[in-house]
C-alpha cells in the first residue's frame, strides 16, 4: 500500500522545500560566501578527483596482490618528507602572492612566481638525485620485508625521477591559488590524473602490446603524467591568460630579497611538513610491524582518507587566499569573517564524510581487495577515522587562515606536539605495549587530529594571527632602511 500525502500537506511541503531552496541560494550568494565558494570549489574537485584517482591506482596495484599494495604503502611518508623541501617555498608563494594581489600589486606577485619556478627546479634536481640513490636505504628502514623490498625500491626511484616536474607544477599552482585562479589547476592536474590512470592501466596489466610491469608500471605511469601535467602548467602560466604574467623576454636575476621572505614565511611550514612526514614514518614503521595484512589494511584506510583530507585542503587554499588577500588590502574584519566561514563549510563537510565512512565502510574497502581480513580490518578503521574528521577539517581550515595571514609557527607547534606526541609515542604504547594492534594505532591519529585542532584553534581565537602580516612587513622595512 502506498501512502499519498493529502493535497494540503503536498502544498505546505512544496513550500517548505522552495523557501529552503531559496534559502540556500541566498545563503551562498551573500558576498564572502559566494567568494568562498568561487575559490573553494575548483580545489575541491581537483583534490577530491585526484584522491580519487590515487584510490583507482591503489585499486590497480591491489589486483597484483597485497603485498604490492604494501610496497607502494611503503614509500608514501618518506616520498612525502622529501616533498616537504617545497613547503616553504609553495606556502611562502601563496601567502606572498596573495598579499600582493590583495594590495594591487599584480607585477611584484609575477615577479614572485618567476623567482619560484626557478628556484624549485634547482630543488627538485636535488631531491630526485636524493630519492633515486637512497631508495633502498629508505625502503629498508620502513621496515620492508622480503615480499615488498624489491617492488618498494624500484617504485620509490622511478617516481623519485619525476620529483622535478611536479616540483615545478607545485610552484605554479601555489602561485595561482594565492591569485585566486583555483580552476586552471584544477584542469591541469584532473588532465594528468586521468592520463596516469590510462598508463597504469596499459603499464600495469601489459595491454595495448607493452609489458606487464606490475608496480614499476604504476611508478612509470605516474612520473609520465607529472611530466605533462608540468608541461601544461607551464605553458598556461606564460601564455598570458592569468593573473600573474610572466615576461619570457626579460632576463632573469636572483632576487634574494623575494626568496628569503618567502622563506621567512614558509620555513615553519616546511619543518611543519618534516615533523609530519618524518613522524608519520615512524607511525608507518609501527604499524608495518604488525604484517603484511595488517599494513596492508592500514594503507586502504590511509588511502581512503584522502577523501576527507581533500575538501579540508581545499577549504584551506580557499582560507589561505581569501585572509591573504583581505590582509593586503587592509581589511583585517573582512580576513576574520573569510576564516569564520571558510571554517563553518568545513565542519558541515567533515559531518557528511563521517557518515559515509560509518555507513559505507566495508564496501569500500572491498573495492581495493576481496581477502576476507584485510576487508575486515580496514572497514572498522574506517568507522575509527569518522571520529578524527571533525578535529582534521578544524585544524586544516583554520591552519589554513593562519599560514594567509603570516602566523605559520602554530601549525608547527600543533603538528610537532600532535603528531610525536600521540601518532608516535602512543600509536607505540597502543600497538606495542597494550598489544591493541591496528586498532589501537588509529585510536592515537584521532588523539592526534583533535589535540592539534584545540591548539590551531586556541590560537585562532586569540586574533593574534591578524598581526602576523604587519610583522613581517616591519621586518622588510627595518632591513631597507639598513
Amino acid at each position: 500500500m502506498i501512502y499519498v500525502l493529502p493535497e494540503r500537506s503536498q502544498s505546505a511541503l512544496f513550500r517548505l522545500l522552495g523557501n529552503l531552496k531559496k534559502s540556500i541560494i541566498s545563503y551562498f550568494g551573500q558576498g564572502i560566501r559566494r567568494e568562498v565558494i568561487s575559490i573553494t570549489w575548483p580545489a575541491f574537485i581537483e583534490l577530491v578527483l585526484s584522491t580519487l584517482f590515487g584510490m583507482v591506482d591503489m585499486m590497480m596495484v591491489g589486483n597484483l596482490s597485497s603485498a604490492a599494495i604494501a610496497a607502494v604503502g611503503l614509500t608514501t611518508q618518506p616520498f612525502l618528507l622529501l616533498m616537504s623541501v617545497f613547503a616553504a617555498v609553495n606556502v611562502g608563494t601563496t601567502t606572498l602572492v596573495a598579499w600582493n594581489i590583495g594590495a594591487g600589486k599584480v607585477a611584484k606577485a609575477s615577479d614572485v612566481t618567476r623567482q619560484i619556478i626557478v628556484l624549485n627546479v634547482f630543488l627538485g634536481v636535488i631531491m630526485s638525485v636524493a630519492g633515486i640513490f637512497l631508495a633502498p636505504h629508505i625502503v629498508t628502514f620502513m621496515g620492508a620485508n622480503e615480499d615488498t623490498l624489491k617492488d618498494a625500491t624500484i617504485y620509490f626511484q622511478i617516481v623519485s625521477g619525476g620529483l622535478l616536474f611536479q616540483a615545478m607544477t607545485m610552484g605554479v599552482t601555489a602561485a595561482l591559488r594565492g591569485a585566486g585562479q583555483t580552476r586552471i589547476p584544477m584542469y591541469y592536474n584532473i588532465g594528468s590524473n586521468l592520463l596516469n590512470v590510462f598508463g597504469n592501466y596499459v603499464l600495469i596489466y601489459g595491454k595495448l602490446g607493452f609489458p606487464k610491469y606490475g608496480v614499476a608500471g604504476a611508478a612509470i605511469s605516474t612520473t609520465f603524467s607529472r611530466l605533462v601535467a608540468c608541461v601544461a602548467a607551464l605553458y598556461i602560466l606564460y601564455s598570458g591568460r592569468t593573473k600573474i604574467r610572466i615576461n619570457r623576454m626579460g632576463r632573469f636575476r636572483f632576487d634574494f630579497n623575494v626568496i628569503k621572505k618567502v622563506m621567512s614565511i614558509g620555513i615553519p611550514s616546511a619543518l611543519e611538513q618534516f615533523v609530519i612526514h618524518s613522524g608519520l614514518m615512524m607511525f608507518a614503521r609501527t604499524v608495518s610491524g604488525l604484517g603484511t595484512t595488517h599494513f596492508a589494511a592500514h594503507q586502504i584506510g590511509l588511502n581512503i582518507s584522502g577523501l576527507s583530507f581533500a575538501p579540508g585542503m581545499a577549504f584551506g587554499v580557499a582560507s589561505t587566499t581569501l585572509v591573504g588577500q583581505s590582509l593586503g588590502a587592509n581589511d583585517r574584519q573582512r580576513a576574520k569573517k573569510c576564516a569564520n566561514v571558510v571554517h563553518h563549510m568545513a565542519l558541515a563537510v567533515a559531518v557528511f564524510v563521517g557518515l559515509i565512512f560509518v555507513l559505507f565502510s566495508h564496501p569500500m574497502a572491498r573495492l581495493y581487495n576481496k581477502e576476507v581480513e584485510v576487508v575486515a580490518l580496514a572497514g572498522l578503521v574506517l568507522k575509527i577515522l569518522a571520529l578524527a574528521l571533525p578535529g582534521q577539517c578544524t585544524q586544516l581550515s583554520l591552519a589554513g587562515a593562519l599560514r594567509g595571514a603570516g602566523d605559520t609557527m602554530y601549525p608547527l607547534y600543533a603538528s610537532a606536539f600532535g603528531i610525536w606526541g600521540f601518532r608516535v609515542v602512543v600509536a607505540h604504547v597502543f600497538v606495542n605495549i597494550f598489544q591493541w594492534g591496528l586498532v589501537g594505532a588509529w585510536v592515537a591519529l584521532v588523539m592526534d587530529q583533535t589535540i592539534r585542532a584545540l591548539i590551531v584553534y586556541v590560537r585562532y581565537r586569540s586574533d593574534k594571527w591578524l598581526d602576523a602580516k604587519s610583522r613581517h612587513t616591519k621586518e622588510d622595512a627595518i632591513k631597507a632602511e639598513l
